[in-house]
């Protein structure tokens, strides 16, 4: 089985470059499951309807999120009812939606934990304690689980994969939007990436317009953000393969696609 796993998509021309490359990757690459990040899909921040939609569309089984999974109220009208669409687990009880799911495919169960980093980000329960539990929780319904870890410090991405090492197939980082080059299965068989990178305007600021971000850092007075749609896009994940026999991972592979 092969699964691609796809960093953060950004806005439009994210949603545009992902729709018109994952169906060809797929094909090429043999791929049978895919997993996307889409807390930045509308317009650099949260999900919509139509943006959701446009995803699954696209090509989308199972679509994570992290710190701007509520930036869009319209999030409300899917977070409950869909249930591959997740939030990060580790938001405090009573929160709506679910932080992980068990995605069905022909005879294997794919168990999706979505997890968020406390390492200068908002204040939320432990990643490592929550993800453990899930772990428990679904290791008996599940042949494969996959860990999104949508963190901005690498030594955190770092440490919960060594913590979760053998334990799970992969554990891949997003929200920092820049791909990391030290993909590799770890020593207990464990898949793992720092972070997957993202899908949207290359020359940009992770993202966002480079004027406004430029002069950010320069005067230290917020200006209005921008989302570029047109110019050079990157499409950046994995390709995690796993073995049909033992489901555990044999090999990763990065994927970094400029067009």
């Amino acid at each position: 089985m092969k699964i691609l796993m796809v960093g953060d998509i950004f806005g439009r021309a994210g949603r545009r470059t992902f729709a018109e490359l994952t169906p060809k990757i797929k094909a090429e690459k043999n791929i049978d499951v895919v997993i996307v990040n889409g807390e930045n899909a509308a317009h650099g921040k949260g999900l919509t309807v139509a943006t959701f939609n446009e995803l699954l569309s696209g090509g989308a089984d199972v679509i994570t999120t992290g710190n701007h999974v509520w930036s869009n109220k319209e999030i409300f009208e899917l977070i409950d009812r869909e249930p591959f669409l997740l939030r990060p687990a580790n938001f405090p009880e009573g929160t709506p939606g679910n932080g992980f799911c068990i995605f069905p495919y022909r005879a294997k169960n794919i168990g999706v934990i979505n997890v968020m980093g406390r390492t200068f980000m908002q204040p939320i329960d432990c990643p490592f304690i929550c993800a453990e539990k899930i772990v428990a929780q679904i290791k008996n319904q599940c042949d494969i689980i996959l860990i999104d870890f949508h963190a901005e410090a690498t030594s955190e991405k770092i440490s919960l994969g060594y913590f979760l090492d053998g334990k799970v197939t992969a554990v891949v980082g997003t929200h920092t939007h820049v791909q990391t080059a030290d993909e590799r299965i770890l020593p207990q068989g464990t898949a793992y990436i720092t972070d997957l990178g993202m899908v949207g305007i290359l020359d940009s600021a992770i993202g966002l317009e480079l004027e406004s971000i430029i002069e950010k850092f320069i005067t230290c007075r917020q200006g209005k953000y921008v989302v570029p749609e047109k110019g050079t896009c990157i499409y950046s994940g994995v390709i995690v393969e796993i073995d049909d026999a033992s489901n555990k991972a044999k090999n990763i592979e990065r994927l970094k696609i400029v067009v």
